[in-house]
């Protein structure tokens, strides 16, 4: 996983790279213009790339802060190297296959009204995973099955209970 440039707001964006092998690693030097580095007979070699590690991932790092995800993302597909983005929340549910697939849900959530959460990714037709319109519940405010869990899983009484009170301001 690679941090890339700032996005506007001044967040991180980030991805992910495999160019492993001998031929994907040259493909990516070009891509990242670096075409010297695909020949340097110190990274020729997978074994070699990986004993001379703490060398070249920060000469990685360094050229991936160069260019945004977007750019990447696009130069590095059209070289047909594997690559992926690591979204934010924000680019997971506007991404076209969570729409498409159905893995977004809302829920009614004493915290947050209309509470966007990504949705189970198995998806069963004869025993569906329930949604809060069937039934499911959203997920539980921090604390809210204290009392109730841990004096039956852990045997906790009153005492140690009222100290993660405190501690926790549950």
């Amino acid at each position: 996983m690679f941090e890339v440039a700032a996005v506007p707001d001044g967040g991180t964006d980030h991805l992910i790279l495999a160019a492993g092998s001998g031929a994907k690693y040259v493909k990516f030097c070009v891509v990242a213009k670096l075409p010297e580095l695909g020949v340097d007979p110190l990274f020729a070699t997978n074994q070699n790339r990986l004993a001379y590690r703490s060398q070249l991932v920060p000469i990685c790092e360094a050229v991936m802060l160069t260019r945004g995800k977007a750019d990447w993302l696009a130069a590095l597909q059209a070289a047909r190297l594997p690559c992926g983005a690591i979204n934010n929340l924000a680019e997971v549910f506007d991404d076209p296959q969570v729409a498409a697939r159905d893995r977004a849900d809302h829920w009614q959530h004493p915290v947050k009204n209309n509470l966007r959460l990504v949705a189970s990714p198995i998806g069963l037709s004869a025993t569906p995973v329930r949604r809060e319109a069937s039934g499911g519940l959203p997920p539980p405010r921090l604390g809210q099955h204290t009392d109730e869990v841990l004096p039956t899983a852990l045997h906790y009484s009153d005492v140690p209970l009222a100290k993660l009170h405190h501690v926790n301001g549950v």
